[in-house]
């Protein structure tokens, strides 16, 4: 279940990013950046409310840490983004998200079978080899600002995988709400620093509530994943978030899969296989 679980919330993100990625060509990223936090929050609240939980102050503690690290790989994957350097900071923050939940279940105890380790092991080039983009020709494959971007993204996601992953399940989603507020604080106040639009003020931009909906979906179905099964395992999986965006733009934007992304693509098929099959 917590397998199921995990793709789901990796179907969710990678629709999510797709939606985001879009809307983002037409107005600043910043702003979807922080409208999909605002959205991920009204989602989180209203399922928190019907749902209900007890939350305790140190599931609180752990939700404002998601949120803060929600916040800044949000904000760094966008600077990435607006910057065009999303070749190299996507496959970075995206591995980065995987490994450092990964270390922290194995620090807290888990230890996943041999199966579960062949599919982490496969699982890793699998996602930075779906997520890189082959860079211009005028433009270095491998950047100093794009490294940057990259791993603050990954540390920022990988921060909100390991924390989500400590709240249990009778705290409810109340604790999801929090962290996309937080998340929008964040993100308000890095592009505020680096003199970015983020307050929306097109009707487009109001779309990033869309995509925020389904990454507050997306982390709640992690969130229950973790709750169900091993850290280690819910996050590596959800990490492969990237290749479903890159069939999505395939299939609907028919945009073009290049080598290395196919190869991504199979060893995401073999990650999931083996982890399933653990």
């Amino acid at each position: 279940m917590a397998v199921l679980l995990s793709l789901c919330a990796a179907i969710a993100y990678g629709l999510s990013d797709f939606v985001g990625g879009v809307v983002s060509r037409r107005v600043s990223p910043w702003t979807i950046a922080f409208t999909s936090q605002v959205g991920g929050g009204l989602v989180a609240l209203v399922l928190g409310v019907v749902v209900g939980g007890d939350p305790r102050p140190v599931d609180v503690g752990w939700a404002v840490l998601a949120g803060v690290g929600n916040g800044v790989g949000t904000a760094f994957l966008y600077r990435g983004l607006a910057a065009g350097r999303m070749g190299v900071v996507a496959p970075v923050s995206g591995v980065g998200a995987a490994l450092v939940p990964l270390v922290v279940g194995l620090t807290t105890g888990e230890r996943p079978g041999l199966l579960a380790w062949l599919g982490i092991l496969a699982a890793l080039p699998a996602i930075w080899l779906v997520a890189r983009e082959p860079a211009p020709d005028d433009q270095p494959a491998v950047s100093a600002a794009g490294l940057v971007d990259g791993v603050l993204a990954g540390l920022g996601f990988g921060v909100l995988f390991a924390a989500l992953g400590q709240i249990p399940e009778d705290s409810g989603f109340l604790p999801l709400a929090l962290n996309s507020v937080v998340g929008a604080g964040v993100v308000a106040l890095v592009a505020t620093v680096l003199a970015q639009p983020w307050v929306p003020r097109q009707p487009t931009a109001y779309v990033g509530l869309v995509s925020g909906a389904l990454g507050s979906a997306a982390t709640g179905l992690f969130l229950v994943a973790t709750q169900t099964g091993y850290l280690t395992v819910a996050a590596v999986i959800t990490s492969l978030y990237p290749a479903f965006t890159v069939l999505l733009a395939a299939l609907l934007l028919r945009e073009r899969i290049h080598r290395d992304q196919a190869v991504g693509l199979a060893l995401c098929a073999v990650a999931v296989g083996l982890i399933a099959a653990a």
